[in-house]
């Protein structure tokens, strides 16, 4: 597997971790968290006009992810990061 990629995993990994946190803090709200992750998955949707469709999933991927393990967290559960990439690949 490329390098690349198991840092991606790591990172990706750490800021669900600490959006969790940001939320069990009271830092932000779950529904705040949740808008700002939807206001990335906005921006980018608007940038990626001229890119491929597999590049456009491939700029949401790590935005999905997060909103996933968002509502997870808010549920009580959590998934391994190839869960989580299985159900996003799923939802694409």
């Amino acid at each position: 597997m490329n390098t690349a990629n198991l840092q991606l995993e790591g990172l990706l990994t750490a800021i669900a971790s600490i959006n969790a946190l940001l939320v069990d803090s009271g830092i932000v709200s779950r529904g705040e968290m949740q808008q700002a992750l939807e206001r990335a998955q906005q921006g980018v949707n608007g940038e990626a006009r001229g890119l491929s469709e597999a590049n456009r999933k491939a700029m949401l991927f790590p935005i999905r992810l997060l909103l996933l393990a968002n509502e997870d967290s808010d549920l009580g559960k959590s998934r391994t990061f190839a869960e989580y990439a299985e159900a996003v690949g799923k939802s694409s």
